[in-house]
Order: structure tokens, then sequence, then C-alpha cells
């Protein structure tokens, strides 16, 4: 069983407490880091976590074997790279960092230390997700042409203040929805080489009324569009298209399936806890026995995606190579 600090008791960081504690024998909170331990002691005593109120203070306790990051995206980096040199385990809510060098500094630092290197991109493991990444990695669809994903909520409307900022949360619906289809789409095509990225807003925060449109050079030669769109009801949509076949999610646990000159299939799946699946296989790799399915190498290409994607929007729309 690996012992983790949970970084940050905010809606997210209560969720990654909740999908473990108590349902997972390979991982479990011990200690949480929050600045007022009063606001959360009921959390805490609901889920028997011990609250400290300093980052350094987990870091320091031997029993500690890794630590999960639900924080400001502009703390991570320099979080990761403090966790690592204690020789902690890192488990990171997306975005990884606000710029490619930080996630490089960040990535590098948890490979020095030969520590695990995690990221919050839990829809990865959607099921109709996953079986899409199957069936591109068996072949089965033919030589990849083209991938489309669209991922949208209403959840922005009741974030945290600190997440409607622009430094913390740059291009709309990227850092909340749009990096997981990022996620997705490197997953299923490789790494991103040139984007091409605007946004239109409609109303400022709260409550944003915006969309961002994505066009994408995967350097495998497959092309790409991702959308996001805040606020409106959820939606769900990742689609890879192949010489002989198709394979479209149209929601977490439902796709269809194309083949050349046979009916459309429908194919759908057991419900799963994504986010629980995430940090197993996270504490699978801290203890050994797996690989974490998640490479630094995707991790840090999906940032710098995101990073491009934000640049090419503060410039007015355009062009940026990853």
């Amino acid at each position: 069983m690996i012992s983790a600090a949970i970084v940050g008791l905010g809606r997210w960081g209560q969720t990654l407490v909740g999908a473990v504690q108590g349902n997972s024998d390979r991982l479990r909170f011990a200690t949480a880091v929050s600045r007022d331990p009063a606001r959360v002691r009921e959390f805490a005593t609901q889920h028997r976590l011990q609250v400290v109120d300093s980052f350094a203070a987990a870091l320091a306790n031997p029993a500690i074997d890794a630590i999960a990051l639900a924080t400001p995206h502009s703390q991570h980096a320099d979080q990761v790279v403090t966790a690592a040199a204690a020789g902690k385990a890192v488990f990171c809510e997306k975005p990884l960092a606000l710029t490619r060098a930080d996630a490089e500094r960040a990535a590098a630092a948890c490979s020095g230390a030969g520590v695990v290197l995690g990221i919050g991109t839990d829809k990865r493991f959607f099921p109709a997700l996953a079986e899409i990444a199957r069936l591109v990695d068996s072949g089965e669809l033919g030589p990849l042409l083209h991938v489309e994903a669209h991922f949208s909520n209403e959840v922005a409307a009741g974030f945290a203040a600190w997440r409607d900022t622009l430094d913390e949360t740059p291009a709309g619906g990227m850092t909340g929805t749009g990096i997981h289809m990022l996620d997705a789409l490197v997953r299923l095509a490789g790494p991103v080489r040139k984007i091409h990225a605007q946004m239109l807003s409609q109303k400022p925060p709260p409550d944003p009324h915006d969309s961002v449109v994505v066009l994408i050079e995967f350097a495998s030669g497959v092309s790409g569009t991702l959308a996001a769109v805040r606020s409106t009801p959820a939606f769900l949509r990742v689609h890879a298209f192949g010489r002989s076949g198709s394979a479209e999610a149209i929601s977490r646990n439902e796709m269809v399936v194309r083949h050349s000159g046979a009916a459309r299939e429908l194919r759908t799946f057991a419900n799963i806890d994504t986010v629980r699946v995430n940090l197993e296989a996270f504490a699978d790799a801290v203890a050994g026995r797996a690989p974490y399915p998640i490479s630094v190498g995707e991790i840090v290409n999906v940032t710098a995606a995101f990073v491009a994607i934000a640049e090419a929007i503060r410039g007015g729309g355009g062009t940026r190579l990853v």
C-alpha cells in the first residue's frame, strides 16, 4: 500500500482523496497539506487524514511515499521539483506547468531523482477512449489519418476565484477540459508538432462564455482538431479516422465503430472511476509493479502543446510550433 500526502483540499483535492480512501488496496492518503486546517477538519476527520500546514512537513515524513498536488497551476513545477528532491514520487494535477521550460524542468527532476511522475489526465482511462486506443494500436482501423476531440462542460461557472485568472487558466477551456483531449489525441497520434488556435469570448468570468478551436499537426503526419466550450451542458466526443475504419467515443462509456462496407456498430462499456484507475496506476508504478501508462515524454509534449495554444491565443490567434 502506497502512503501519500495530498497538497490542496479544494474541490478536486477532495475528489482525489474520495476516489481511493477506503476503496483501494494500492494507495491511501495519510496526510493532507492545507493552509487553513480548520476549514478542512471535518473532511480530514471523515477520511482519517492527518492535517499539516506546510508542504515541508509532508516531505519530511519518512512514512510518506508519494505526493499528490491539487494546487494552483503556477505552483506545480516548483512543487514537483521540491518533492522529487525529497525522494517522493509525484502525482500532479494537469497541467504539469504553464511553460514548456517548467514542464521539462519538473520532468527532469523526477527522472534525475528516479521517482515516478504521474499526471491527472484521468479521462484517458474512460473505457470508450481506451477502446479507441486499442483499435488504433491493433491496426484494425488501418493507417490513422485524422483525429478529432471535443470536451466541454459547465464546471467553470463554479470555479474557485484563482481559476478565473488569466495567469492560472490561460486559453479558456484548455486547462479544464481541453488538455484532457490533447492527452487523448497524443495517445492516439503521437507528439504534436504544430498548432493553429483561436479563442472567441462572449463573456468573461465568472461563468465564462467562450470557445477554443485548435487545428493540430502531429509529427506522425496525422491531422487533428480540438474544441472546448465554457460554459455549456457536458459534451464529450473523440473520433479516430483510419483508412478502413473509424472509432468514435460519444460518451465515456459508449462508442460507434465504422468499417468499410459494414453497418455501424455501437459498443457500450461498464462505468469505472477513472480518477481511481489513474491513481492506482500511479501507485503500481511507485511500487514497481508496472510502468506508469502515461510516459514522461507524453506529459511534456501535451504540456508544450497546451502552452503553444495559450501563446497563439494571447497573440490574437495563429500558428505555433510545439
